[in-house]
């Protein structure tokens, strides 16, 4: 197959330009992930410590595979809305590895809000659902989460792509056969208790894991009655009582190890991969990508440098070569 040439030297000016400003450009958008990861701020991860809960990137670190990557989508959801008030959209998604499976992970982050639901929440949740449905990825959602944020509730309920979408999405998941794990570890309120509730599979820790639709301040306001979360909705109520939760663990710790149990027995079989050739590095460096896209963004330049970086041995069969120019097609290795 021809190979692609490259016709910019990584040693001229304009390229080491581009290439310094691109490498800042890409240093920014570190910095403003690294930032959006952090959650809901100092205070808010003191305070979510203190009641003896792991943060939400630790509770992922315990549920995959020790050494296993994980892939996170949609760091920066919600990015410059909301006041800054929700960064990454209040939840983690991503796929990593639990128990050798690959494993679509959605996590409520309680430091932001309580882990309520704004409405770019629910894009990022739909998102991901929509992720685990077209890969069959079984789903583990790590639910910590006070349901809708109020003040937003009319952006949230009203679009058939909005807030009720995820319940039933999650129905037609399981029912396409690809699992539903649910482990609740902290307050699962109005909203965020159907997830549970709808899992195929649910843990709850004792003493800190809750389900119910209302809460002991709604029970008093409508009845009367004076009830403890626990009572109300806790672990002991769905393990024993309800049968909505299906483990009782005693720590946040517990509860993943038992997920990674639950996984382990799906004897879950991933879809067939497909035939690999041995791979070869491009011809060209692909560091070098940075000085050939310009820093004026307005300024055209050939993809096919780019192509000429990515694709194994720069092998490229370009296809309609002379035909819709503005458009590059290919059959790469």
């Amino acid at each position: 197959m021809p190979i692609l040439e490259s016709k910019l030297s990584p040693r001229a000016a304009d390229f080491v330009a581009n290439a310094d400003k691109m490498r800042a450009l890409v240093d920014d958008l570190k910095d403003k992930v690294a930032q959006a990861a952090l959650g809901g701020g100092e205070k808010a991860r003191a305070k979510h410590t203190a009641r003896g809960k792991l943060l939400p990137r630790e509770r992922i670190d315990l549920l995959l595979d020790p050494g296993a990557p994980f892939l996170e989508l949609s760091q920066l959801a919600a990015y410059g809305m909301y006041g800054g008030d929700a960064p990454g959209a209040g939840m983690i998604a991503g796929i990593g590895r639990v128990s050798g499976v690959d494993c679509l992970i959605i996590a409520n982050d309680a430091t932001v809000k309580g882990g309520t639901y704004y409405p770019m929440t629910v894009k990022k949740h739909l998102r991901a659902q929509e992720i685990a449905r077209d890969n069959r990825l079984p789903c583990v959602y790590l639910v910590d989460s006070g349901g809708a944020f109020l003040p937003l509730q009319d952006e949230v309920f009203p679009d058939k792509e909005h807030f009720g979408r995820i319940f039933y999405n999650q129905a037609n998941l399981s029912a396409a056969g690809i699992p539903q794990i649910a482990v609740v570890m902290g307050s699962c309120t109005a909203g965020g208790a159907y997830v549970p509730a709808m899992s195929d599979e649910t843990v709850i820790v004792k003493e800190q894991g809750t389900i119910f639709l209302g809460g002991p301040p709604l029970v008093k306001a409508a009845t009367g009655e004076v009830v403890s979360a626990e009572e109300l909705g806790g672990g002991d109520v769905h393990t024993k009582i309800s049968g909505v939760a299906d483990h009782l663990a005693q720590t946040d710790a517990h509860a993943l190890a038992i997920a990674r149990r639950i996984v382990a027995d799906l004897n879950w079989k991933k879809q067939g991969e497909l035939d690999r050739a041995e791979p070869k590095p491009p011809r060209y460096a692909a560091e070098e990508i940075y000085g050939v896209i310009p820093a004026d963004p307005k300024k055209p330049f050939d993809v096919r440098e780019i192509i000429a970086r990515l694709v194994d041995d720069s092998d490229f069969d370009e296809f309609k070569q002379n035909y819709g120019t503005t458009l590059v097609t290919a059959s790469p290795v």
